[in-house]
């Protein structure tokens, strides 16, 4: 971790709300990666086209943006013959990046990305709890070495894989998120709900949770709002596909515009979203619009911008009806809540 510099509680509460990054694989595919090819060969074969990534995301306005390690453990080398540079490249992967955000000219944060190892943990599977966290704690090693500010865990179906990587994250001194991907009917690929999620991220303590990649803005917006329902004390983090893909012309080609894109990000931090960003599909010119509509909308409530992004804008009068109604009915809530506990 950086000796200096604003961290990422430090960072979050300065500004109430943080812009990740958008897609690694979808973008190092336009740069030339084939199918097939692991992206963290790249760290050593082309370092200038992931720093370059990085750049355009932070150019965009990026506040974090993740390592180019999401197959960064031995499991996954392994089906590259990569698995002896375990530490090497995570640990190139996180100097890369650190390079990048520390020339920002402003205060941005490096998460050490670790996603699904690839294998099933025992009973079901072969992988045993043990050999699974040691396997992250051993990916996790190189990324904190080369100086990621958190460790961010991604795209995880099964609650026993996302305590083991927890349970690594923990050895280390540094802030942990994570993310588990929810498919159109709201679970897990294992049966996870957005709510049970919310339960156990208190109990793995960590410091963000949230939802990425497996379905567009739009679905992933119902498990945002399914981590808020749940009333939880971390920050909720929403990474959203940039809309649905699509094969066309030889290449995979996602629908989501800038303008959905930008809508996305408002409507993610009106329902109380803290750390939003896209993921698969999802360009610099994406994040850039996001950014753009973040910082010059400010709108307060939730179902005021959800009627103006469908119908357009309201006038004064009926924005301050309709924004007074609802912060009613919250206080209400609030009340209400307190009468039941009492």
């Amino acid at each position: 971790m950086r000796d200096s510099g604003l961290g990422f509680e430090e960072l979050l509460s300065e500004k109430g709300c943080l812009l990740a990054d958008g897609a690694t694989g979808t973008n190092l595919f336009a740069m030339g990666l084939e199918s097939g090819e692991a992206p963290e060969a790249w760290l050593n074969e082309h370092p200038d086209r992931i720093q370059a990534l990085h750049q355009s995301f932070v150019d965009a306005g990026s506040d974090l943006f993740l390592t180019n390690t999401f197959g960064g453990t031995k499991h996954r080398l392994k089906l590259h013959d990569l698995d002896g540079q375990v530490t090497e490249l995570n640990r190139k992967a996180a100097r890369l990046a650190r390079e990048v955000a520390d020339n920002a000219g402003r205060p941005v944060l490096v998460a050490g990305s670790v996603g699904p190892t690839g294998e099933i943990l025992a009973p079901l599977g072969s992988l045993e709890k043990a050999d699974a966290v040691e396997s992250f704690k051993e990916q996790m090693e190189g990324l904190v070495e080369g100086g990621v500010d958190l460790i961010w865990i991604e795209t995880i179906s099964a609650p026993d894989e996302l305590e083991a990587a927890a349970e690594a994250a923990r050895t280390f001194d540094v802030p942990v998120c994570a993310t588990m991907s929810f498919d159109s009917a709201g679970r897990t690929m294992m049966g996870l709900t957005p709510r049970a999620f919310a339960s156990l991220a208190t109990d793995f303590n960590l410091d963000g949770f949230g939802a990425n990649c497996g379905v567009g803005a739009a679905d992933l917006m119902s498990s945002v709002l399914g981590f808020m329902d749940a009333n939880p004390p971390q920050p909720v983090i929403a990474k959203a596909n940039c809309g649905i893909p699509s094969y066309e012309d030889g290449k995979i080609v996602y629908s989501g515009t800038v303008e959905q894109m930008a809508s996305y990000a408002l409507l993610a931090r009106a329902a109380g979203a803290k750390i939003i960003g896209g993921c698969c599909g999802t360009k610099a010119e994406h994040v850039a619009a996001m950014r753009k509509a973040l910082d010059e909308e400010q709108h307060p409530d939730f179902r005021v911008l959800a009627i103006e992004l469908a119908l357009g804008k309201m006038s004064d009068g009926a924005r301050q009806i309709a924004i007074g109604q609802d912060a009613l009915k919250s206080s209400e809530r609030r009340s209400g809540n307190r009468r039941r506990r009492s």
